[in-house]
């Protein structure tokens, strides 16, 4: 028996998550409102499996395992056609395939709306930039929640706001639509080498069903919790890494207005407890004055808004994290929303007159 994966949303993060999925588990179908991400994913995904070669007897999606825990695996399994079946434009795969390629079916193959994906999948997964997009996306007119199947799974991996994450996985229960809230850690550099790190929230059997898929894309994969406790933890991750982008902009400032080579000061610190992957990356993105993101200024202030919203439901102070908004909030007015959250050193150059280099 054989489970037809989904990706909706290509982006910087989903983009190489979903080739990632691929290659693992190869016929995935893929959704963007962008045709051209979906391309350069088709082209990416066949090229790689040129490189590697036919696969005898590929069905084109992933097949379950003996044991799998649990009726989910066993149903999502059953409900839907395979790939060998049914491509998106109807064609049978043994018609749209010949000669080598008959023996190894397309990594990716491409929809034309999430609603076709959510109609002809039993697993969708969402990499998507917002928690409104989320929403409208699942619950709108016409979204998921209408057109997949009972007994079918659904995966936020985007950073969604608790409230919502929770209300979205009420919803789909209703319809008896399975749902895990799976965010990410570990930035665009991680979703390209498979290595992030997924904190999960949802139904533990749900969970094992599908944790090797998650596990494709990724190093880590914690369930944390029922539905919305890996957004909980997403946001705790946010202010730990927003806070820390701050001090560093803040206190090299510093040291470079006192008289201080910020790239000597680096040298120095960084084999101590100072040191850390946060540390290195704005390092890199101080010294170079590229500040390419993976993540932004932009996507940061958002996760510490949603991780304010969560305080302030848990009457929690959390004094240092607002703090940290404000200062992510001025990067946005000063222009540098675009640019990698280490782009807040920016704030301190412009009031001292250095640059920190």
């Amino acid at each position: 028996m054989s489970t037809q994966i989904g990706f909706i949303g290509l982006g910087v993060m989903g983009g190489p998550m979903a080739r990632n999925l691929a290659s693992k588990f190869p016929g995935i179908r893929v959704f963007d409102t962008d045709p051209v991400k979906i391309q350069r994913l088709v082209k990416g995904a066949e090229e790689f499996a040129q490189r590697q070669g036919p696969v005898s007897g590929a069905r084109g999606s992933a097949t379950l395992e003996a044991g799998t825990p649990g009726p989910t695996s066993r149903d999502v399994a059953s409900r839907q056609p395979t790939l060998n079946e049914a491509t998106p434009g109807g064609a049978s795969t043994r018609e749209a395939t010949t000669g080598e390629a008959a023996t190894r079916k397309a990594a990716v193959l491409p929809a034309s709306s999430a609603a076709e994906i959510g109609s002809s999948c039993d697993i969708v997964i969402l990499s998507l930039p917002t928690s409104e997009v989320v929403k409208t996306v699942v619950l709108g007119e016409g979204g998921l929640g209408r057109v997949m199947k009972k007994g079918s799974i659904l995966i936020d991996t985007s950073t969604t706001e608790v409230g919502i994450t929770k209300e979205i996985a009420t919803a789909l229960s209703q319809q008896g639509i399975h749902f895990l809230d799976a965010p990410v850690s570990g930035g665009e550099k991680a979703a390209i080498e498979a290595t992030l790190s997924f904190m999960v929230g949802g139904d533990p059997t749900v969970f094992e069903t599908c944790k090797p898929y998650l596990s494709a894309m990724g190093a880590s994969v914690v369930r944390l919790g029922e539905a919305g406790m890996g957004q909980v933890a997403k946001c705790v991750n946010q202010m730990i890494v927003g806070a820390t982008f701050a001090v560093i902009a803040e206190s090299f400032a510093l040291g470079a207005k006192a008289g201080l080579d910020p790239k000597v000061l680096y040298d120095a610190i960084k084999g101590g407890w100072a040191g850390s992957k946060l540390l290195d990356v704005a390092a890199r993105d101080m010294f170079s004055r590229e500040f390419k993101p993976g993540g932004t200024v932009d996507i940061h202030w958002k996760d510490l808004g949603y991780a304010l919203s969560v305080a302030k439901a848990e009457d929690v102070p959390t004094p240092l994290t607002a703090l940290t908004h404000e200062i992510f909030k001025a990067a946005r007015a000063a222009g540098d929303g675009k640019r990698s959250q280490p782009a807040v050193v920016r704030l301190w150059e412009r009031l001292l007159g250095i640059e920190v280099k």
